[in-house]
């Protein structure tokens, strides 16, 4: 049995008897190299392999994502590292996973290593691939989500050509009226709603739950969020003239894109979260307009109920609640930074994107 082979039955055997303790790259990490003993040969592709997000989903994944998974991990294994060492590390991920790679072959030994020579680091290349290789899984919700944006924004302007044109509604009123009634069935006739359509990092890449792209800028599993997010919207949409369908489809992939980049991160850095709601879209509408309002140097104000609201002031106030929902980890065994979970989050992403916007608007304007 080869080096690598020991290895991965060594970690099957740790995942079967404490799963929980191998949740975080560092962990698994320091128990392969501690297994590993003297043999200094696969210490640093041993290391560079456990620091891969793409590992954490091999192992705690299973069916369509732990496949799709393997694959880019053994690409990328292929790309970065000599025959001898791809063979250890390959041998050590069907070991640990019981699974084989589709259409590899079974590779003849490694040759004698009793002259172990240091591996080269990854080349910039190799980093580029990994960091493309493990956005791959989600390719099924990001294309099922643009697709869905578009069935929903041509059924958001067919209601509008029937219903609520005569009735004299804006697009932002309705759309704040759908969220509310989504979340109003969550608290009675359908109360597993969040639960069903929100979207947990785990499954982010799994095929089999590529709708819950679609479904989880419909509900918040946070009631006062829900409340918050509904307001603000109200606040800032209430008076937009934009059509229905127009109002879908840019909510649609604002969200899209935030939960794209958020879901990257959490891979990134193995990290639990679970996305729902209106945060990313809401976050970049209130950054766009802060931002326009800071590059022609011109406040803007928000008329609701009377008040006249500047964009700083709505800045301010939401900023400062999110931080209060996202700084806090939602899985108590996770290791990870303040930044690394804010960047995890869709409601940072949308202000980052807002203000990217607004840059472009002033920019477009001035040339």
């Amino acid at each position: 049995m080869g080096l690598g082979k020991t290895l991965g039955v060594q970690l099957r055997q740790w995942l079967i008897q404490e799963p929980g303790a191998l949740k975080n790259s560092r962990a698994i990490a320091n128990r392969l190299i501690d297994a590993l003993g003297a043999d200094d040969g696969l210490k640093g592709p041993i290391r560079d392999l456990a620091s891969q997000p793409l590992l954490l989903q091999v192992l705690h994944s299973q069916g369509a994502a732990q496949s799709a998974a393997l694959t880019s991990l053994s690409a990328l294994i292929r790309q970065t590292y000599a025959p001898a060492v791809q063979v250890e590390l390959l041998e050590l991920l069907e070991a640990a996973t019981g699974e084989q790679e589709a259409g590899r072959s079974h590779t003849p030994a490694a040759p004698s290593r009793q002259e172990p020579k240091p591996e080269p680091k990854p080349t910039s290349t190799a980093k580029a691939a990994g960091g493309l290789a493990h956005l791959e899984p989600l390719a099924p919700g990001l294309a099922l989500g643009a697709s869905g944006a578009l069935v929903l924004s041509w059924f958001g302007q067919e209601l509008d050509r029937l219903i609520f044109e005569d009735w004299g509604w804006s697009g932002g009123v309705v759309l704040v009226l759908s969220l509310g009634l989504t979340q109003i069935l969550s608290l009675g006739p359908a109360r597993g709603l969040p639960r069903r359509w929100s979207l947990p990092s785990e499954q982010a890449g799994s095929p089999r739950d590529a709708w819950r792209w679609i479904s989880a800028p419909w509900i918040h599993r946070n009631g006062l969020e829900a409340s918050v997010n509904g307001v603000l919207l109200l606040i800032i949409l209430g008076a937009s003239p934009l059509q229905l369908g127009d109002v879908v489809l840019r909510y649609s992939l604002t969200a899209l894109a935030c939960l794209a980049l958020s879901a990257a991160c959490a891979q990134h850095w193995g990290i639990r979260r679970l996305w729902s709601g209106a945060s990313g879209p809401v976050s970049a509408l209130i950054a766009l307009s802060a931002g326009s309002s800071l590059l022609h140097w011109k406040g803007h104000d928000f008329e609701a109920a009377g008040l006249s609201i500047p964009t700083w002031v709505l800045l301010l106030v939401y900023g400062a609640l999110q931080l209060g929902w996202q700084l806090p980890r939602q899985d108590p065994d996770e290791q990870s930074r303040p930044l690394q979970r804010l960047l995890s989050s869709s409601c940072s992403w949308g202000f980052l994107l807002g203000l990217l916007w607004a840059l472009i608007s002033r920019l477009s304007a001035l040339l």
